[in-house]
């Protein structure tokens, strides 16, 4: 049951005629897991946190460089070359001792993903490469957990929702055909707008709160946000016949 104190902390939730008590109550059992600990994870836990989320596991397995700190603000100057996982969720968990936060200092592959993922009920993916994101649509798809997955680069975010409960797709795979690389598609190449990463991050953690909450629309859709112009455009996407994953 919700506390006493949990009333008054999340009342402006309580008072949504969509969330109320009952929202609230699954988002303080909800267990989430993100994978990456860097700018998109930074907004989105922040939000998910401060809402109450009972358990978030943060998968990552770099450490933090001096150029992490423009947009990945819960690090610090005295952060740098520690596991970003574990100190972003010291640093969470001493603001929100509410939430349960368990840093795994290790690369996302396929095994650990299937683990983990076994254990969520929906999955954060903050990821900056082709690779990670193909093997986390893969291990969602498998378990039938929701998946919200979100990219920025230079001025450019694109947000999905995907959602497996029902063992269909469409998928990130669906979306992204073939063999993709990350030559020239990085942050590190190509630079990125601090702000853009709190716009998508924040609005991952939305999407997901509205899952666990029983508010998020049907059906699947591509957001596309230009934060030069800011503009958003919606796109609806749909299965893949031939997906090597859904299809």
């Amino acid at each position: 049951m919700i506390t006493d104190e949990q009333l008054l902390r999340y009342s402006r939730h309580i008072l949504l005629d969509k969330l109320d008590i009952a929202g609230q109550q699954a988002i303080l059992s909800a267990r989430i897991l993100i994978i990456g600990a860097g700018g998109l994870a930074h907004p989105a836990l922040t939000y998910l946190v401060s809402s109450g989320v009972g358990h978030i596991t943060v998968v990552d397995n770099d450490s933090i460089d001096i150029s992490n700190l423009q947009r990945q603000y819960w690090f610090n100057d005295s952060d740098i070359g520690a596991d970003k996982a574990s100190v972003l969720c010291q640093r969470l968990q001493a603001h929100h001792t509410h939430t349960q936060l368990h840093p795994v200092v290790a690369r996302a592959d396929a095994t650990l993903l299937h683990r983990l993922v076994q254990d969520a009920d929906i999955v954060l993916d903050c990821t900056d490469n082709f690779a990670s994101r193909r093997l986390i649509n893969q291990a969602c798809f498998t378990a039938h957990k929701p998946l919200v997955s979100a990219s920025a680069l230079i001025f450019s975010g694109q947000l999905a929702v995907y959602d497996f409960r029902d063992g269909h797709g469409p998928c990130y795979q669906c979306l992204f055909e073939g063999e993709m690389n990350d030559e020239g598609a990085s942050c590190a190449k190509n630079g990125v707008f601090s702000p853009l990463l709190g716009v998508m991050g924040a609005t991952q953690a939305g999407e997901a709160l509205k899952i666990i909450t029983g508010i998020q629309p049907t059906g699947c859709w591509l957001h596309c946000f230009d934060a030069q112009r800011f503009q958003w455009q919606r796109l609806q996407l749909a299965p893949n016949p031939d997906c090597p994953v859904c299809g």
